[in-house]
């Protein structure tokens, strides 16, 4: 049964449990809980009244346009694309296809900077009361801005090389009340300070790879690369081997088994590694 085939004013329950089925049958493990989020944000409700009032019926308008976002889902395209953000570090964040979609994984970068943080803003030689920290192929902005919203004191920007993608964490800046800059920039190209840590989660998963076809309305400039997925990796490791001040940091993202090539290349670059958890690896510039 399609969803175009329940009555033009079918109850929460039914049309819950139509959803559920089709999202099933075309192998989406995610069904129920998708079905749950189409129709509570369709509704302008959460998902608890959804379970609390199962009978209320689902008027014509309403069913019509939940309907449409189950196909779009049908098409495996991404929840966070239909309803327009997704969560991160506990923070709603507004996405688009311009940008991709924030993942769990990135959020190890947050803890490693937490980690790493203090030891910057301590009294002593080595302080450094505001430091500067750039957020490059920023995307929809969440790493930088929750760095900026976790550590005030940090002077944060956001860098991408796509003007779109900047647009959002232009605007998921503002809805945060994050006071960071923006600056259009292919890497550090246009970048003209000397940043005390970096931050990044560029591209790095090569075509061959076996992915989910949700991956396929993601932005292709920020999930591929060159080199089995170290290409542009490699080349942030290099620039910022000449930007970083002395014993500034380096935190990115790339697939677990990408570390050890990673680690090796970076050593070359006058890097060490400090810290590795989940996707995550922090590398401190060596001061010379």
């Amino acid at each position: 049964m399609s969803a175009n085939s329940l009555p033009p004013t079918p109850v929460i329950k039914d049309w819950l449990e139509n959803a559920s089925r089709q999202l099933s049958t075309a192998g989406i493990p995610s069904a129920h809980l998708d079905s749950e989020i189409i129709l509570a944000y369709t509704l302008h409700k959460n998902r608890t009244y959804l379970h609390a009032h199962p009978e209320q019926i689902i008027d014509a308008q309403q069913c019509e346009l939940a309907n449409a976002r189950l196909n779009l889902r049908l098409d495996r395209v991404p929840i966070a694309y239909i309803i327009g953000y997704k969560e991160f570090y506990g923070r709603q964040f507004a996405v688009t296809t311009s940008t991709l979609i924030p993942r769990p994984e990135s959020e190890d970068i947050i803890t490693i900077l937490k980690e790493i943080l203090p030891l910057r803003l301590r009294s002593g030689p080595s302080a450094t009361p505001n430091p500067q920290l750039i957020d490059v192929g920023t995307g929809s902005g969440c790493l930088g801005i929750t760095a900026k919203l976790e550590f005030p004191a940090l002077d944060v920007t956001l860098t991408d090389i796509s003007r779109d993608a900047l647009k959002v964490a232009e605007l998921n800046a503002k809805k945060l009340s994050a006071d960071v800059a923006i600056l259009h920039s292919d890497l550090l190209q246009e970048y003209a300070l000397k940043p005390d840590i970096i931050i990044a989660n560029l591209p790095y998963v090569d075509q061959t790879w076996e992915r989910s076809p949700e991956t396929n309305h993601e932005p292709a400039l920020a999930l591929f690369t060159d080199n089995d997925g170290l290409s542009i990796i490699k080349k942030l490791i290099v620039q910022a081997n000449s930007s970083l001040t002395p014993d500034g940091y380096l935190i990115i993202e790339a697939d677990p088994t990408q570390h050890r090539p990673l680690i090796e290349y970076a050593k070359k670059q006058s890097f060490e590694p400090v810290n590795q958890l989940g996707y995550a690896i922090a590398f401190k510039r060596k001061s010379n």
